[in-house]
């Protein structure tokens, strides 16, 4: 299976951003793409870097929606699975919400964050009500594909949880700036991650310097084994194209050894 994981600027022109996004799909398809992937809050500015003045429904839409119905219809168009991300308003509450559409344009649902930040310029909770549709895995054209949204892979639990859940590949969804980890702290989180559940996963990352933050781009892919297979530059807008073989997945230490030896019931999570 091929995955696109595109990195691009977002500027203050929410239209421009999406056809961008709509345009950078269309690239994708060019080089063969079966999934593409999208960073956190791809389409507008990085709102939480300041902390919200009142209500901030007004900035978030509803999905399915406007710009969900964009990708969907592209997503149909080029037999492609896509994955988003954006500020969705749900039943009053907003969210950091990534919905996942089908090869055939359907809408399958969508990964809500469910680890809400709250630390210097990313004000997340003053924005984010905590998601409560739990750990997902869609069953996709191309393969079982979970979502962590940014934080959440912070949270082993939660990482293990879409393992479990028999994914095969994990999106990422991150807004991470330049120098905001040791080096190659948040590549080694994911190869330990991969190791683990024995999944790939993919980290689509913002890009681009937005008032007072600088972010990093610097996508990057990890393999069952837990190794970095494929990385796009800093600092620029990219598309990275590539192979992800899913018969690697059941191959793994993870799905051959530690999910069969793993003994929940003695170290239940609370």
């Amino acid at each position: 299976m091929k995955i696109a994981i595109i990195q691009q600027q977002a500027t203050e022109d929410v239209a421009a951003n999406v056809q961008q996004g709509l345009d950078n799909i269309d690239k994708a398809a060019v080089q063969g793409a079966e999934l593409a992937v999208f960073a956190e809050l791809a389409f507008t500015r990085f709102y939480p870097q300041y902390l919200a003045d009142g209500d901030v429904r007004h900035l978030a839409e509803r999905v399915p929606g406007p710009t969900t119905e964009k990708f969907m219809a592209k997503a149909k168009e080029h037999n492609m699975v896509v994955v988003i991300n954006l500020f969705e308003l749900e039943d009053g509450k907003t969210y950091d919400s990534s919905p996942v559409i089908d090869a055939d344009g359907t809408l399958l649902g969508t990964t809500q964050m469910v680890h809400v930040a709250d630390y210097e310029c990313f004000y997340e909770k003053s924005y984010y009500a905590e998601g409560d549709h739990g750990a997902p895995v869609y069953d996709t054209a191309v393969g079982k594909i979970g979502v962590a949204i940014c934080y959440d892979r912070h949270y082993p639990e939660f990482m293990r949880a879409l393992g479990v859940n028999g994914a095969e590949v994990v999106v990422i969804p991150q807004a991470g700036t330049v120098g905001e980890w040791p080096d190659g702290l948040y590549e080694a989180e994911l190869q330990v991650a991969s190791f683990h559940n024995g999944y790939f996963c993919a980290l689509a990352n913002r890009v681009g310097k937005e008032d007072q933050m600088e972010f990093a781009g610097e996508s990057v892919i990890t393999n069952p084994e837990g190794r970095v297979i494929a990385q796009s530059p800093g600092g620029v807008d990219d598309i990275l194209i590539h192979d992800l073989d899913l018969t690697e997945v059941p191959k793994s230490h993870a799905r051959t050894m530690f999910f069969r030896d793993r003994r929940p019931d003695i170290y239940p999570l609370t």
